[in-house]
């Protein structure tokens, strides 16, 4: 008796029963978008690896453990997209993008993977709705993005939500920021770990080469 194959652990079947469920959703969302005047882009399943290594950081959790990567016979690392905004800014050098228009605003609406452990609400192949706008500073751009969102969410009726705001910090006020945090980190140690352990030690190692630079200089 032959084996009956079946869905790879941590993927999911979008049978008919279900599929006009997501397709409700993401006809409103797209219309939405188009309010604001974004417009679709869809980029490539697959991107070099370098791509996701460079735009996230060898170092993060999504890098070292969770992507699905692979040679492809020409002996070139390809990777399945975990996330899109490094695929959307690869498309937006790569095709001068910027000489074309002075703001660049797309969404998308796709398939990303992780290779991480299957549990409820988490699946290695999920799907993702954002949205990119590059090529200004002006911080309206930004509260445009957060009021698009919320658009969404009240256009589906849902009402017990909380907006929380977050910062990385700017290029003068970041640096300080990560001295203070890693020298707190040192007293914890042996606390840590080895995941945290090891990016605290090469970020101490990349100072140390960047004073050197700046000493020499």
């Amino acid at each position: 008796m032959k084996k009956i194959l079946k869905n790879v652990r941590g993927t999911k079947d979008i049978l008919p029963d279900e599929s006009y469920k997501w397709q409700y959703v993401e006809q409103r969302i797209r219309k939405i978008f188009e309010v604001y005047n974004y417009r679709e882009i869809r980029t490539p399943i697959f991107e070099e690896t370098e791509l996701f290594a460079r735009g996230i950081g060898e170092l993060t959790d999504i890098v070292s453990k969770e992507m699905y990567t692979f040679f492809d016979k020409g002996g070139t690392s390809l990777t399945l997209k975990p996330e899109m905004t490094a695929s959307v800014m690869r498309a937006y050098i790569q095709y001068e993008i910027n000489k074309q228009v002075p703001l660049f605003k797309v969404y998308y609406i796709s398939p990303m993977f992780r290779q991480e452990r299957p549990q409820a609400g988490r699946l290695r192949q999920f799907h993702q709705v954002g949205a990119e706008a590059i090529g200004s500073q002006n911080p309206e751009v930004d509260a445009e993005i957060i009021a698009l969102v919320l658009h969404i969410i009240e256009s589906f009726n849902i009402e017990n939500y909380t907006l929380k705001l977050n910062t990385v910090g700017c290029q003068n006020c970041r640096p300080a920021y990560k001295e203070v945090l890693k020298e707190y980190l040192r007293k914890f140690y042996d606390l840590l770990s080895e995941d945290s352990k090891n990016r605290l030690i090469e970020t101490l190692y990349e100072c140390l080469i960047q004073k050197m630079k700046e000493i020499k200089q």
